[in-house]
């Protein structure tokens, strides 16, 4: 970005600041543009927004608010609109939809969603009860309730695998903000394979620097995944039981291969049984993937590991084998 009073380029600086929302102050990284001949700084829309981002994520995980796509999710969940899950829940329709782009909902309104999204029963009540809803759209919106009940029958032992693999952990700084999600991991570890048929070392790194990355340039990762700081690098929490889960649902599947000098390793190849599933993804995760992709495709797995090595946020855990906290993430060398 050229600056407004020189028109030279100016530095993308990183600096520790403190903003009070709502009464209570929260420490973040703020991002802005340096002018060093005037010392001015400056930012863009975009600058202010992950500014912003990183203070309601704080805020939202201090209080227990749903985050923006948990609560797109829900919508989805039972396929409603938003005009419909808004009179549902009695908010007025631009509040609703501004929730699911991102404004903190009140506290009073983030437990109500909270409510009817930790129980179907509490929200096929709530459609019950609701006076604003005529009886044909009542009966619509249970057959949608009904259909969810039978999936979550159907899913029941599935979910329960999914829930011990992430503990059922819910947003905050050590999952970058979003609740971990299953199909998301799997469909990247399928686009990984796919593209570069890594070994086990290798994929556990290429989830790493996505979701760190992410994380450095939106303030959410991708897939909400625990990192720790493993002998190798940085790993997920439980990496072989997701490596299972993605291979047993036939996302990918994996083989020993001979790598030569006496060396053998697992590596991932994608099924011929799924694609890749990029409407899961935004437009920014998708560029996330993609440079993550370029900047390691002429990486081998010893070569990754060792970069991974360099970065502070597998240094300062190792010793303990601890959690790896996404901020982190402004600290990252090679990405």
């Amino acid at each position: 970005m050229k600056s407004p009073i020189t028109g030279k380029e100016m530095t993308l600086q990183i600096e520790k600041n403190i903003l009070v929302f709502r009464k209570e102050e929260f420490e973040y990284n703020h991002k802005s543009y340096l002018c060093e001949d005037s010392g001015e700084s400056f930012t863009t829309t975009e600058l202010d927004e992950f500014n912003l981002n990183q203070v309601y994520n704080q805020y939202r995980d201090k209080h227990n608010i749903p985050f923006p796509d948990e609560i797109i999710k829900l919508r989805n969940t039972y396929s409603l609109s938003a005009g419909m899950m808004s009179r549902i829940l009695g908010f007025g329709i631009n509040s609703y939809r501004n929730y699911e782009k991102g404004e903190v909902p009140s506290l009073a309104n983030a437990n109500l969603i909270n409510t009817i999204s930790n129980s179907i029963r509490n929200f096929k009540l709530l459609v019950d009860l609701n006076n604003e809803l005529n009886d044909e759209e009542k009966s619509k919106i249970l057959k949608k309730i009904q259909v969810v009940i039978e999936n979550y029958r159907e899913n029941k032992d599935d979910k329960k695998y999914v829930d011990i693999l992430f503990e059922d952990k819910l947003p905050d700084n050590y999952t970058g903000y979003r609740k971990p999600n299953m199909e998301k991991m799997s469909n990247m570890i399928l686009f990984f394979a796919e593209k570069l048929n890594p070994t086990e070392t290798m994929m556990n790194k290429l989830l790493f620097y996505s979701d760190f990355y992410n994380y450095k340039k939106t303030a959410y990762s991708i897939s909400g995944a625990n990192y720790m700081a493993h002998n190798y690098g940085p790993v997920p929490v439980r990496f072989g039981g997701i490596f299972d889960y993605a291979s047993n649902k036939d996302f990918i599947y994996m083989k020993m291969e001979d790598y030569g000098n006496g060396y053998w390793g697992k590596c991932f190849y994608k099924s011929t049984l799924k694609d890749f599933n990029s409407e899961l993804f935004s437009s920014e995760e998708m560029e996330s993937l993609n440079i993550i992709i370029n900047t390691f495709r002429s990486c081998n797995a010893t070569q990754i590991m060792e970069k991974s090595h360099e970065e502070k946020a597998w240094i300062d855990n190792e010793k303990n084998k601890g959690l790896i906290d996404y901020n982190y993430s402004f600290g990252l060398l090679h990405v």
